[in-house]
């Protein structure tokens, strides 16, 4: 006589597939473990392994017109390099800081482009002269601004410091190339008012004791620049000029591509997003911290597999449980109860008296 019980097939890799999924949802979303599971020690029992999968993103060889780049440091002692298109992922380096070497193993995922925008550090630049040398480069103009800012104040007390920061200040609003024009031939113009300036020198053995030395002289330096802030200030300006790096987003033969002239769409876009995601999760490990900022990238990046398509058996294996620790018999050796053979048992009544 049949009993009538039955019972269904498991698909370890159904389950499998839609933990992934919710473990995802949870980390990038606002939702705590236990509305997405029954509890959050079951959410954290259940999907410990999610933590295992590694997300990558596959090279497709595909040649795109812009590319900004940026390296956004998470503690002190890690940086994550990111590049993107039009706002999406392409691809991201780990490293400790952002150096050459770690600037050339994130340009060497994927063809050179036809621009990269970027900051104007010193590694992000030697890499993009060694990895993609007929790329050309549009520093951001908002850095720029910054850079020059730093010089300059935003309160310069000289002539010379402020038609400067007003040339400075007047670089985003550059919508067209007869205004890039203008405001070369404007800085010409400052040098030829104000290029002395850049060159005074302040020798040590001319200087009055009441002046004395400024603080950023080194010792035993005999000369230095009178105003040496003006000069860099300006030298960082008519240098970018002279490499074409202010207006590449107005060259003729771009202004089809729609080139940008600031990092805002990675800095807004994609730094302030995984800032954020860090600040939900506070507590977790580095480990998990890194992996966190992975899956961000992951799922805005142009072309991620399936999620799913990342998992492999040895994620899912789980290690044996550590053996138990062996409690000591016998009396404790160090303890912090009491013991009325030591005269610190519990008393009752006023001063110990029952």
């Amino acid at each position: 006589m049949a009993c009538g019980a039955s019972r269904t097939r498991e698909r370890p890799d159904v389950t499998r597939k839609a933990q992934l999924a919710r473990f995802v949802s949870w980390l990038l979303g606002n939702a705590t473990q236990q509305q997405i599971d029954s509890s959050a020690r079951t959410f954290r029992r259940n999907h410990a392994w999610c933590w295992q999968v590694e997300p990558s993103l596959d090279v497709t060889g595909e040649i795109y017109d812009e590319i900004q780049v940026d390296g956004i440091y998470l503690r002190s002692d890690w940086c994550c390099l990111v590049a993107t298109h039009r706002g999406k992922v392409v691809a991201w380096q780990w490293c400790d800081r952002e150096k050459t070497v770690a600037w050339q193993a994130l340009l060497e995922q994927f063809p050179p482009p036809t621009v990269v925008v970027c900051d104007g550090g010193s590694g992000v630049l030697a890499a993009v002269a060694a990895s993609w040398p007929d790329t050309r480069i549009q520093r951001c103009l908002v850095h720029v601004q910054r850079n020059v800012r730093t010089y300059l104040t935003t309160r310069p007390r000289t002539d010379a410091g402020k038609t400067l920061w007003g040339l400075a200040r007047n670089l985003t609003r550059i919508c067209n190339a007869t205004q890039a024009v203008h405001w070369l031939n404007a800085l010409n113009q400052w040098y030829g008012i104000y290029g002395h300036l850049t060159k005074e020198r302040t020798y040590l053995n001319q200087l009055r004791k009441a002046d004395g030395t400024p603080t950023w002289v080194r010792p035993g330096q005999r000369w230095w620049y009178t105003h040496d802030r003006l000069r860099r200030a300006y030298r960082l300006l008519a240098k970018l000029a002279e490499r074409d790096h202010l207006f590449t987003y107005l060259a003729p033969d771009l202004e089809a591509l729609a080139i940008a002239s600031t990092t805002n769409q990675i800095e807004g876009g994609v730094n302030a997003a995984l800032r954020d995601l860090l600040r939900r999760h506070r507590g977790m490990t580095v480990d998990h911290q890194r992996r966190a900022i992975e899956w961000w990238l992951f799922t805005h990046a142009i072309s991620a597999p399936d999620p799913a398509s990342l998992i492999r058996t040895e994620h899912h294996q789980t290690a044996a449980p550590a053996d138990p620790i062996e409690e000591p018999v016998g009396p404790a050796e160090y303890d912090t109860g009491l013991n009325a053979e030591e005269g610190l048992w519990l008393r009752r009544g006023w001063a110990g008296r029952s």
